[in-house]
């Protein structure tokens, strides 16, 4: 069973806390990205499941085993690390086959697993290669095959595509994805990258500082975060996120209004909260017919375009006079836009902006803990249909 469970795992350096009381449950045959920011915890936490480094407090099990104790080579892992590490002199059949010639696993069946693994990773008629005559997506994969080789229960990958170029981590990325179908086994994958983690992931545990703030299917990290955290890292570029107050009748902030029933999602008057929107979720008003349930019209300048091919990020100056947080997309009056490729939309020009009120999430401000995804509720969305239907 490859199934891995870390119980209350907590990994200390003299004063600094890498990993702060972690509880994960990996099923057997998923495939999780532990993704966060550089030094948040993710490689400690993999390297503590592969034996390289001893937890301070906590358990640690692959399958029903306490391995916590257990060396590398006796946990039924394999890893493939950043730095393809092949040794130089040895060629492919040699590299792939290494640490079966360690364990001292007779020839044939030593060339059925290297056949095998060649196989799937499509290495046919490279085994008599040396490592510097083949190219960085080549080495990789003899990398993941000698990974193979050893059928572990679990596969951890650290950051495996880090050092290639962009075209070729789309490539691997999709022949990882390929491979974890092919061979349903447990694969727990370490990256800093949304795109890998969003694309290739059963679910992603979002880490920071230590901690865990959320485990969940891509789509759901994306759609309702946990936390301002997870919202500001989850997605490229960032959620917009905007402080403000709870009035009667809905969200203020300067330059903001957005109206709802604070009562129906436990909210009173005066409470602080943070309004996140996503920049695709930002209109120019006169698309308003696009989304059915709109706020109130944002005054706003346009300060710099960003056209990526699909579609134009505009970053838009909607308080002249506020001070900009650079870490915080939409603070200090600034508000980043999505729009179609076609757009007529040009630099220093006077707009209005609407932001689709089913996608507008609120965060406590204090504690950063949702409140809320989307400020409409059913009887809203029914009432809008109606009229659509009506309309036909």
């Amino acid at each position: 069973m490859g199934n891995v469970t870390l119980e209350h795992v907590t990994k200390r350096y003299e004063d600094v806390t890498a990993v702060d009381d972690m509880n994960l449950e990996i099923r057997d045959g998923e495939f999780v990205c532990l993704v966060g920011p550089s030094g948040c915890g993710k490689s400690t936490t993999m390297e503590m499941v592969a034996g390289l480094t001893k937890p301070t407090e906590g358990q640690v099990y692959i399958g029903d085993r306490n391995v916590t104790n257990l060396p590398p080579k006796d946990r039924g892992i394999a890893m493939v690390f950043q730095n393809i590490a092949l040794f130089p002199h040895m060629d492919v059949y040699d590299n792939i086959s290494f640490g079966l010639r360690l364990r001292n696993y007779d020839k044939e069946e030593i060339d059925r697993r290297v056949d095998h693994a060649s196989d799937i990773v499509q290495l046919e008629g490279m085994l008599d290669r040396m490592p510097d005559e083949m190219s960085g997506g080549q080495r990789q994969r003899v990398a993941i095959a000698r990974a193979i080789v050893r059928q572990p229960d679990v596969f951890l990958m650290d950051e495996p595509l880090a050092n290639l170029d962009a075209k070729l981590r789309v490539h691997m990325r999709t022949e990882i994805q390929r491979l974890h179908k092919q061979l349903e086994t447990t694969v727990i994958y370490v990256t800093h990258d949304q795109a890998e983690a969003m694309t290739m992931s059963d679910r992603i545990a979002v880490i920071d500082s230590g901690e865990l703030q959320q485990i969940d299917p891509p789509l759901v990290c994306y759609n309702e975060p946990a936390n301002l955290f997870v919202a500001g890292f989850i997605g490229s570029p960032g959620m917009n996120f905007i402080d403000g107050d709870i009035v009667d009748d809905g969200f203020v902030a300067d330059k903001y209004e957005v109206e709802f029933d604070p009562s129906r999602f436990g909210l009173s008057s005066g409470d602080d909260v943070t309004l996140g929107i996503r920049p695709e979720d930002v209109y120019p008003v006169q698309n308003a017919g696009r989304i059915a349930n709109q706020s109130k019209e944002i005054r706003a300048r346009t300060d710099v375009l960003e056209p990526m091919g699909n579609e134009i990020f505009v970053y838009l100056v909607v308080d002249e006079d506020a001070e900009t947080d650079l870490d915080k997309p939409g603070s200090g009056g600034r508000l980043l836009m999505s729009v179609d490729p076609d757009s007529d939309v040009e630099e220093d020009q006077e707009m209005s902006v609407i932001l689709d009120r089913e996608r507008v999430h609120l965060f406590d401000t204090a504690t950063g803990e949702a409140v809320q995804h989307g400020l409409v509720e059913a009887s809203e969305f029914g009432s809008a249909s109606a009229q659509a239907e009506g309309d036909d």
